[in-house]
């Protein structure tokens, strides 16, 4: 059964530099906007970005195995094509980028990642898991 796509809206300070990000670097479309918010359908997800005055989401990161990663984030799951096509194209000239990274090697669960900032300082994370049916493996 296919799923819904799933909404999620943010603040952020610049509407038209978070559309270019998003159109420009990650391949999302835009939807409905205005000069006060913007639609972004990132792989069928909606994101609505409402323009703000400052904001700050102060967050502390967490360890898991070696590897330490932000505790605010959202992300997608993507298949793993999708993934590797993104990953090589975003590999240089992004803020906040990270090299691929492992997790469960091996194991059920085992999914690839890397995180990257937009322009408002919200960190996404792209995963492709080796078996799609392991993704709320226990």
């Amino acid at each position: 059964m296919k799923q819904p796509p799933f909404h999620l809206s943010l603040p952020c300070t610049d509407i038209a530099e978070t559309g270019e990000f998003y159109t420009g670097k990650l391949g999302a479309r835009l939807g409905r906007q205005s000069s006060k918010w913007i639609d972004v359908d990132l792989f069928g997800h909606q994101i609505t970005f409402t323009k703000s005055g400052d904001f700050n989401f102060e967050y502390k990161a967490y360890k898991l195995d070696d590897m330490v990663l932000p505790s605010f984030h959202f992300g997608l799951i993507v298949t793993k094509d999708a993934w590797i096509n993104l990953y090589s194209k975003l590999n240089e000239g992004i803020d906040g980028y990270t090299s691929e990274m492992r997790f469960l090697s091996g194991k059920k669960g085992e999914h690839r990642s890397f995180f990257i900032r937009d322009p408002n300082g919200y960190t996404l994370e792209f995963k492709c898991f080796s078996e799609q049916k392991d993704i709320f493996v226990v």
